[in-house]
């Protein structure tokens, strides 16, 4: 603008100029001096107006050129975390593009549809569309998937396990209620984010405070198979019109697929690479180990329940699998015939003492009972446990009830695990603890 209007005020000075000349009787020359200088104006502007021109051109250019390598970028990003999906269930109006590459977990699948649509298939539950921002559900859709509206920043997270996974993607902001107050999360930031009031308690997952749900706008209640044992809670929720999602992290039998529950949530929030990005990290404990030759010591895990008996863990359960992970053997090899679906097997504590009396290692698992601080205070749930092989060579440890919401981490687990079979430090491990004799 200031060369147009440099130029434009130089034309106007040189007719002026050329005008008095005339007037004054000046020669010729003058003029023609001046027909000069004003032809040599008209070609600057010209020059100067082809110049702008070729400026907005090639800055046009320049702006095509970086949105096509920006399209291209965000295609070979989307490609790298993608794979084939022969399998892909029809979604009305929908192509899909493919399905989320996935290392370890079973129990869900992510289809990525065209129009930025995603579809959360999470197996032996239910199906869960995520309509992006500003869009709407197509017509015609399946009435059994449910929709999941972005953004989803109004979140009620009764799935305690699932804490750890927004925190590792830095999306905690997106939770505004818990089902577990402040005291009961051994997270550090989910506390604080309480004791903040950034997050507000709404009631535990049985019975939630349905107002507060309301009031907060609540765009969706993600629970844990809890739930399932208060069908008429679920039924409430969804009476709101509140999608209810259930995690069915621990139904995984490997114990990196709980953590690679993290590029579910990542494709919740949009943030895909960044869940990549982590789970690779959390991916290299199990490259650690892996050319470690096994112990062949054994190791059993379990709690004492109220009622006395003994509760320990599927032989194909993601704990059994650290075990054997970290170099030592589940005493526990053949407890995938019992009829049950849970994650847990409950036993008396003969059955218990006839499998695991000569067990090198007793693991208490306290992410559901009290930790215990002595070889006394387990003895004092059962006198039995004063002959197992384990207490009396002091090899009785406990687990903390952090393990079970450490979902981004519990990996860890697995070198701990390492570490107690070939004697390491106890300073290096995470979750593990030795239980003192006395």
């Amino acid at each position: 603008m200031r060369k147009k209007t440099y130029t434009a005020c130089s034309r106007m000075a040189a007719i002026f100029l050329a005008a008095a000349l005339m007037l004054t009787g000046c020669g010729t020359g003058a003029g023609e001096s001046s027909s000069t200088g004003s032809k040599e104006t008209q070609t600057t502007e010209a020059d100067d107006i082809k110049t702008e021109g070729q400026q907005e051109n090639d800055t046009a250019d320049t702006e095509e050129t970086d949105d096509a390598k920006e399209t291209e970028s965000t295609s070979d990003s989307e490609t790298s975390y993608l794979t084939d999906a022969p399998d892909a269930p029809e979604v009305s109006g929908l192509n899909c593009q493919g399905k989320l590459k996935l290392d370890y977990a079973e129990c869900y699948d992510v289809y990525y549809y065209e129009n930025d649509y995603q579809l959360i298939d999470v197996h032996d539950s239910a199906q869960y569309l995520l309509v992006p921002e500003g869009a709407e559900a197509p017509e015609g859709l399946d009435d059994s998937i449910i929709v999941l509206q972005k953004p989803l920043d109004k979140i009620y997270l009764a799935a305690s396990s699932t804490m750890a996974l927004f925190r590792a993607l830095d999306s905690m902001d997106n939770i505004k209620m818990s089902g577990i107050d402040a005291s009961g999360w051994y997270i550090e930031e989910a506390k604080q984010a309480m004791e903040d009031g950034k997050i507000q308690f709404a009631g535990k997952y049985s019975e939630p405070d349905y107002e507060i749900l309301v009031d907060q706008d609540c765009d969706v209640a993600i629970e844990s198979t809890m739930i399932l044992h208060t069908p008429k809670v679920q039924e409430m929720i969804e009476d709101l019109d509140i999608p209810v999602f259930i995690d069915r992290s621990s139904y995984e039998t490997h114990p990196l697929a709980r953590t690679e529950w993290i590029k579910l949530y990542g494709a919740m929030l949009d943030k895909e690479e960044e869940a990549y990005s982590f789970f690779d990290e959390q991916a290299k404990v199990i490259g650690d180990l892996k050319d470690f030759k096994n112990t062949e010591k054994t190791v059993a895990f379990f709690f004492v329940s109220t009622d006395g008996s003994i509760v320990v863990r599927r032989t194909q359960d993601y704990i059994p699998s650290m075990i054997e992970l970290a170099g030592g053997r589940y005493v526990f090899q053949d407890l995938d015939s019992v009829e049950t679906t849970s994650a847990s097997v409950s036993m008396s504590m003969e059955e218990f003492y006839a499998a695991a009396a000569d067990a090198d290692y007793l693991v208490y698992n306290a992410t559901i009972d009290n930790p215990i601080q002595s070889v006394d205070e387990l003895v004092a749930k059962n006198e039995l446990f004063e002959d197992f092989k384990a207490v009396q060579e002091g090899n009785v440890w406990c687990v903390g009830k952090y393990m079970y919401q450490a979902t981004d981490i519990v990996g860890q687990l697995i070198t701990d695990f390492h570490l107690m079979l070939t004697d390491g430090d106890e300073k290096d491990m995470t979750f593990l603890t030795k239980v003192s004799d006395k």
